[in-house]
């Protein structure tokens, strides 16, 4: 059998800084109490790692107090400004590791705020990269995910509307939407805020996908990039398999194939890649 791996497959920058920011704070900081505000990244075996370490991850803004006696590191995908605030007024000390691109979204939406304008996000509504989006925009800003919801877009007349992308948003999707709420007439401006290694990412699993007779796409069933390298693939190839690790792979769908190709998700470590990799090499 041969196995084509994708070389774009597994962490990018935004996440490898993230997680090299949690265990350098466990370094620098021994015996002092680390959290993370939400899951790191979206990997629960990273995670997992982490929790044995010592580090504590608060679910949610009303956690907040507890981390009084330590530092807290803000996730890759960002927070609203209010969460920022919060620890301040607290008093607690923090990290920002979110993904640099994720922050210039945010200082996207802080400025079109200013001017008056209405920042229209296109992503998932309930991603915490999103959310975080939405909290550094203020009070005009809209979140579309559909076809239906361009459409149905109804904004004031007369006003600019800019656009922007969920860094790990369908790159094609992407354009399909803009297309659609560009002939609603509105003053637009349009940046593409998806990061590049993310279209990379995608277009490279597309070409993958093509050729071969089956496809595995690892990461987190959680993680926004997986699930769109999954759609990707499954459009090109019939046989493509969503896992998060090897665990989950089901031997006997390979059986009678020749060409396997294997893509991972943003937020999955070369660990669990290379096991899949191996695996499938070895046994097949």
């Amino acid at each position: 059998m041969k196995v084509i791996l994708a070389e774009t497959a597994g962490f990018c920058f935004g996440v490898r800084r993230a997680v090299d920011t949690v265990y350098r704070q466990l370094a620098e900081h021994p015996g002092r109490k680390i959290y993370t505000y939400g899951p790191i990244i979206h990997n629960a075996e990273v995670i997992k790692d982490m929790e044995a370490r010592g580090i504590t991850v608060l679910q949610g803004e009303e956690e907040l107090e507890q981390a009084g006696d330590g530092i807290v590191i803000i996730r890759s995908h960002g927070v609203p400004k209010r969460i920022c605030d919060r620890l301040e007024s607290l008093g607690i000390p923090y990290v920002d590791a979110t993904c640099p691109y994720v922050k210039k979204i945010h200082r996207i939406a802080m400025e079109e705020d200013e001017k008056g304008h209405v920042l229209v996000i296109i992503g998932n509504a309930s991603h915490p990269e999103v959310e975080g989006i939405k909290g550094w925009a203020g009070r005009e800003s809209v979140v579309v995910s559909t076809a239906e919801e361009a459409a149905g877009l109804d904004l004031p007349e007369g006003g600019k509307v800019c656009i922007v992308a969920q860094t790990t948003y369908n790159y094609n999707k992407f354009k399909d939407l803009v297309e659609i709420i560009s002939k609603k007439g509105y003053d637009i401006i349009v940046l593409n805020t998806i990061c590049n290694a993310t279209k990379e990412r995608q277009e490279e699993a597309a070409r993958i996908a093509d050729r071969v007779d089956a496809m595995i796409v690892v990461g987190d069933r959680h993680s926004s990039n997986t699930q769109k390298l999954f759609e990707i693939c499954n459009h090109a190839c019939n046989n493509t398999y969503y896992i998060q690790t090897l665990g989950d792979l089901n031997v006997n769908q390979l059986r009678s194939v020749e060409t396997v190709g294997i893509t991972a998700g943003a937020s999955t470590p070369n660990k669990i890649i290379e096991e899949v990799q191996n695996y499938v090499r070895i046994n097949f």
